[in-house]
């Protein structure tokens, strides 16, 4: 007669999960965010974690909590782990729709540098699916389902990403004002608009220029780049534009640049993505888009 005993179970992988992005973030909250479920569900799972191991992972306190010198000592091969398991996953993913490509960026970048390059890739490769995420942070390349990233960083040269451009600002306005714009001082008289993500933008600028520091620099606040450019289109005021987002527009005519000073920036947008995608065809194309 054959033994066969039940065989001990390890804990769920969901209460792993936790564990890892709990400690990662040193918050069950913050966890609960990146995991999609609740800060309970997360507690639960780490409670049932605690029980399988017989061992506490985790300090609660009033304000929060912290990890246990075991939870700490176990939190990078967790990572690791996970880390693995992810890239696994994203190549999975690739190779199996291999002619799709998944963007995340910044949403001044998916509204107004983007367009044109991806028009031009499907002139080259009417194949590849491309669908475009705009997310004011970058995401976890490790983790998400997202194929490229590209953000404005203040690395030139990064080690694991892609220079495209140095960012460089001057104003521009619609045509009507920009003719009245004979002189700096001209700017006094005028509405200065305003991006929330880049509020120095006129300092930095008018910092830089001889007489610059006598014009105010007060005017209205836009939260999405896209519309202050678009009311600077519209006669609204004077944008300070950034060279990648308003070319399109100044080529056109739409907007005028009324001074010929640029202001580089120590700024770059760069292009990072998953080791999976940097080796298929379709790096290779959007890399070649977007250095034309």
């Amino acid at each position: 007669m054959s033994v066969n005993p039940p065989r001990p179970k390890g804990p769920p992988l969901n209460a792993l999960r936790a564990f890892e992005s709990a400690a990662r973030l040193r918050s069950f909250t913050a966890a609960a965010e990146e995991l999609c479920v609740t800060p309970g569900a997360i507690a639960q799972h780490i409670k049932s974690l605690e029980s399988w191991a017989e061992a506490p992972l985790f300090h609660r306190h009033s304000r929060g909590v912290s990890l246990t010198p075991l939870g700490e000592n176990l939190l990078p091969e967790f990572t690791d782990a996970f880390d693995r398991l992810s890239e696994a996953v994203q190549s999975l993913r690739t190779k199996a729709a291999s002619d799709r490509i998944r963007i995340a960026a910044l949403p001044s970048i998916a509204q107004l540098w983007l367009p044109e390059r991806l028009g031009a890739l499907r002139r080259h490769a009417p194949e590849f699916a491309v669908s475009v995420s705009a997310v004011e942070t970058p995401p976890n390349l490790s983790r998400e389902p997202v194929d490229i990233s590209l953000f404005f960083e203040d690395i030139q040269t990064p080690t694991d990403g892609l220079t495209i451009l140095q960012d460089s600002i001057y104003p521009v306005a619609a045509p009507h004002i920009a003719e009245r714009l004979t002189s700096l001082a001209c700017l006094g008289q005028e509405v200065l608009l305003h991006d929330s993500a880049w509020p120095m933008d006129w300092d930095n600028w008018l910092s830089a220029i001889p007489g610059g520091e006598k014009i105010p620099r007060k005017g209205p606040i836009h939260s999405l780049y896209a519309v202050a450019m678009e009311e600077a289109r519209h006669g609204a005021g004077v944008l300070m534009g950034h060279d990648a987002l308003v070319r399109h527009a100044v080529r056109k005519g739409d907007l005028v640049r009324p001074f010929p000073q640029a202001l580089p920036l120590q700024r770059w947008l760069v292009l990072r993505t998953t080791s999976a995608f940097a080796k298929t065809p379709g790096f290779a194309l959007l890399t070649s888009v977007f250095h034309g």
